[in-house]
């Protein structure tokens, strides 16, 4: 039987070969592992769908593949049924119904959709920048049928890609098409001397492609303020050994967790996201917190949940076993998704006030640099305090300036009146 790549979850339909762990004539047993698959922000293992003996591996390390590609070829065990789709692909381990199809490019519709209005063929060529035309042509897509925003009916990316949503929601798909890039120009650097250039992972592509998608689809804006933190320290220093005695670490992340949670719920379109496509602010009741991760492959940010449910306990003990994990490359691709807002926390690096991008679908995120201790006026006093820089980046086309002010506002009371009976253990 043929063994081929099955569908990793919702969106995850590529990777790139981490590592192989059979060779051409080892026996395996249903559900061993036979390679690892960098896919997304996760390292995923495959199993093997049965019981047999390795015939020929058709892929090799670092090798870039897609759903339904050929991995390995499988001669089943003697007494073995072999179901009438198990020569054409994997089990589907994410839990869906059947296998997943080889992948192949959705046909180019004939006629414009019904939501659409059919605009009329130009007389001449249709105003837009070479980019958009050759991703358009590379789509299958008639620009003549696409309304230009910009001055005259010039069309731009934005518009194509409104246009290929809508062209979704008519077919009813939930997955969005990643719009091609224009090939960036070469240049040899080694002209000018010895250079090493080194292949990017594909996480470090992941992580490009995320940021520049949210940076050019979304309006940047950041609020910075200080919370005074010294109250927070001092509680930090009384029950540290007795997290650590009961295995926990109690970081100012945790307690930036048990602070946000009061802020986001007064404040709830800050735990939100923007469906583009239907035009909706889409408010969760849930509170799945993305903790960003610095890792020796690159930021990876795990989603932890129910964080308005767990006590300053249960956060920190969760951080640490999601953070672990992250670094090790063990956390599932379903580990990463779902967050309503996210928390990234330089301090243990290093450096003050920083602009963090927002982490789409999400609306805002919140960045917090190393605290400090400044000569702060208190009343007629002037007392060292600790003071912890922040910065809320949102998106504006969702949050306003003010809703933002007053959301920074209410985080840095939190701060510094969050009480000790939400340390105590």
């Amino acid at each position: 039987m043929d063994v081929r790549l099955p569908r990793l979850g919702e969106g995850a339909d590529s990777g790139t070969i981490a590592g192989i762990f059979v060779k051409e004539g080892d026996q395996v047993k249903k559900e061993q592992p036979i390679l690892e698959l960098e896919s997304e922000k996760a390292v995923a293992t495959i199993p093997s769908p049965a019981a047999g003996t390795i015939t020929k591996i058709h892929v090799k390390d670092g090798d870039e593949i897609r759903v339904g590609a050929l991995l390995v070829s499988l001669s089943e065990e003697a007494g073995q049924e072999e179901s009438p789709k198990s020569s054409q692909a994997a089990p589907d381990v994410a839990g869906g119904q059947g296998a997943a199809p080889p992948a192949v490019p959705a046909p180019t519709p004939k006629e414009p959709l019904e939501q659409f209005e059919e605009l009329p063929v130009p007389a001449g060529p249709v105003a837009a920048a070479p980019s958009v035309r050759k991703t358009a042509r590379e789509l299958g897509i008639d620009l003549s049928k696409i309304r230009g925003s910009e001055r005259g009916g010039r069309i731009v990316m934005a518009d194509l890609k409104r246009y290929i949503q809508g062209l979704q929601r008519q077919a009813g798909s939930a997955s969005p098409v990643a719009l091609p890039v224009a090939a960036a120009e070469r240049i040899d650097y080694s002209k000018w001397g010895t250079v090493n250039a080194k292949k990017i992972t594909t996480l470090r592509r992941t992580i490009s492609t995320r940021m520049v998608s949210s940076w050019t689809t979304i309006p940047h804006i950041t609020q910075f303020d200080e919370a005074d933190i010294t109250g927070i320290m001092n509680l930090r220093k009384k029950y540290a050994s007795r997290y650590e005695k009961r295995g926990a670490r109690l970081t100012l992340t945790a307690f930036a967790l048990k602070a946000i949670v009061p802020v986001l719920k007064k404040h709830p379109i800050f735990n939100s996201s923007f469906d583009e496509g239907a035009g909706e602010i889409v408010f969760k009741e849930y509170i799945h917190v993305g903790i960003a991760v610095d890792t020796e492959q690159g930021l990876i940010v795990p989603v932890l949940r129910d964080v308005d449910r767990k006590s300053l306990f249960d956060l920190a003990t969760g951080l640490d076993d999601l953070a672990e994990r992250t670094r090790q490359r063990k956390v599932p691709l379903e580990e990463m998704q779902g967050g309503s807002f996210t928390i990234s926390n330089q301090g243990g690096i290093g450096s003050g006030h920083f602009t963090p991008i927002v982490n789409k679908p999400e609306v805002a995120i919140l960045g917090m640099g190393r605290s400090v201790v400044k000569p702060v006026i208190r009343g007629k006093k002037t007392e060292p305090r600790t003071m912890l820089p922040l910065s809320l980046s949102y998106d504006h086309r969702v949050i306003d300036g003010a809703d933002a002010a007053r959301f920074m506002v209410d985080l840095v009371n939190a701060f510094e009146t969050l009480k000790e009976s939400e340390v105590k253990i």
